[in-house]
């Protein structure tokens, strides 16, 4: 029984080194993740799909502020946004929370509207959490390594560029986002 009880805490200590991981190349440095396929599965699973072909590639974090989020995903560095796939169902039911260092689709007013933006949560924003305002954000990863990257994204002077509030005066571009 002893024998037992410890192979499942140990099963169960290591979990997360199972878990999704991908890297976030940016002109700034690299954000490590690791995402949360158990508890967002649907959402994991669309992030993934937009990482395995590429799409993530020369996107910009285009929202960015400070004490608040950054948010990328879906626009090239001259702010033309592309083309995403289907919306997915809302996840933000699952027990996850908009703390500090995790990541959380972008959506509408809809909560069946995410496609392929996402942001980090420069600090804890509980009043994105499912429930607190009714529907929240679906949290589906966090970052591992690469705070202080995020923290650099977050320093950027911003302006407004047409409609667009809050974009970066030097673009913050994702090179690159690739499974570890």
């Amino acid at each position: 029984m002893k024998q037992l009880i410890c192979l499942l805490f140990i099963t169960l200590s290591s979990m997360s080194a199972f878990a999704t991981q991908v890297s976030i190349t940016t002109n700034l440095g690299n954000i490590e993740v690791e995402l949360y396929d158990n508890e967002s599965p649907i959402t994991v699973q669309n992030f993934l799909t937009y990482v395995d072909e590429g799409y993530y590639s020369d996107t910009i974090f285009h929202r960015v502020m400070p004490g608040f989020m950054v948010q990328g995903g879906g626009f090239t560095k001259d702010l033309a946004q592309k083309k995403s796939k289907k919306p997915i169902p809302y996840e933000g039911q699952n027990g996850l929370f908009n703390d500090r260092g995790t990541l959380a689709m972008a959506r509408t007013s809809n909560p069946n509207s995410a496609t392929s933006q996402f942001f980090i949560n420069h600090v804890s924003n509980p009043f994105l959490n499912h429930g607190v305002n009714g529907y929240g954000y679906t949290v589906f990863g966090k970052v591992l390594n690469g705070m202080d990257v995020v923290d650099k994204i977050a320093a950027q002077r911003t302006g407004n560029v047409g409609p667009y509030q809050n974009v970066p005066q030097t673009p913050v571009i994702i090179k690159s986002i690739t499974r570890n």
